[in-house]
């Protein structure tokens, strides 16, 4: 899922998106409660008319982006006091008032506030967490039976396991949560710094242990050896800003490993990003432009990076579905790490 944090995909128009290949986006509660304001986006006839997007608009609670203002926040069983990165005005979330604005949105998946611990986490912090979170999702799950409708039909609401890097922890919160009968599930806290080998290792008891018949979201991981773990686990649904904020950046995925284009090597190199490739920018530019493009500041250096970052990961998407059709899964990991991680 592309991320759109404030209605937008950064450097991307929706038209763009769909010709990449992009089936769902996702948005960001917390930026968009701040700018442009729930009541904007509802009188300009929810975040699908407002930015321009048709198909299936995925968002977060914000609980994400309220864990890292760090001293900015306070946490009580009641919900989250925060104060705005912007203005720093006094803001106070509550599991039943996200749900009514994601509802007042009209997201089609919509995630409970939950509560995320940073790492290290000692064990009964996390554990404080994780009885918040199951509370917080049950008492989400009961505002989503109290909230009009503003869309065609009632989004769907995920439940968020927890638990840090405890098993224990996972599989209590996975447990109360599956209770709870949510349509789908997400793995949350698994982008805050820990160890890859600690990542991979909470994948591997998670991941198998949710519901097979619905959907299983790992949240905020986005590099691609990442992301065939996951999928190899049983993870179904991603998001991270890692695609389009590198891209910005000049950093750009080829199958032959990630690729710096503005170093010096790229200077007179009229070969595509990628040529494996079969996106816009490799089509139609070079290296040696894209290079002068980002280092001279121009737009289009961020546009045509962007465009091909986010082609990859979709396109990398889409192959994987095939190879698990055709069960060939292994095959074509095994196959597509050994070229990239050369």
């Amino acid at each position: 899922m592309p991320v759109g944090t404030g209605a937008t995909v950064k450097a991307m128009t929706p038209e763009e998106l769909v010709g990449l290949g992009a089936e769902i986006i996702l948005s960001n509660t917390y930026h968009l409660y701040l700018r442009p304001g729930v009541d904007i986006v509802k009188e300009a006839g929810g975040l699908h008319r407002f930015m321009h997007w048709q198909r299936p608009i995925l968002t977060d609670s914000g609980g994400y982006q309220v864990f890292s203002l760090g001293a900015l926040r306070k946490i009580t069983d009641e919900g989250v006091k925060f104060q705005s990165h912007i203005d720093g005005s006094y803001h106070f979330l509550t599991p039943e008032k996200v749900i009514r604005t994601q509802v007042a949105l009209g997201s089609d998946i919509i995630m409970p506030l939950d509560e995320c611990v940073s790492y290290p986490c000692g064990y009964e912090e996390a554990k404080k967490a994780v009885e918040r979170t199951t509370n917080w999702a049950l008492r989400s799950k009961e505002a989503m039976n109290q909230s009009p409708v503003i869309s065609h039909q009632s989004p769907a609401l995920f439940g968020i396991v927890q638990g840090s890097v405890y098993q224990d922890l996972r599989l209590k919160s996975l447990e109360e949560l599956v209770e709870l009968d949510f349509p789908g599930y997400a793995i949350g806290g698994l982008s805050v710094n820990e160890p890859k080998p600690l990542i991979y290792e909470a994948l591997e008891y998670t991941a198998p242990a949710l519901p097979k018949n619905k959907p299983r979201y790992l949240m905020g991981l986005g590099p691609p050896e990442d992301l065939l773990y996951a999928i190899e686990q049983g993870c179904d649904m991603f998001d991270c800003v890692i695609p389009t904020r590198h891209a910005r950046t000049g950093q750009v995925f080829t199958h032959q490993g990630p690729l710096v284009i503005r170093n010096a090597p790229c200077a007179r190199d009229f070969t595509p990003l990628d040529p494996e490739c079969g996106c816009y920018t490799c089509r139609n530019y070079s290296r040696a432009y894209i290079r002068h493009l980002i280092n001279t500041g121009e737009i289009l250096g961020a546009r045509l990076n962007t465009c091909h970052n986010l082609y990859f990961m979709i396109d990398l998407m889409r192959k994987a579905r095939e190879a698990i059709l055709e069960d060939r899964y292994l095959e074509f990991k095994e196959e597509f790490l050994e070229k990239y991680n050369h």
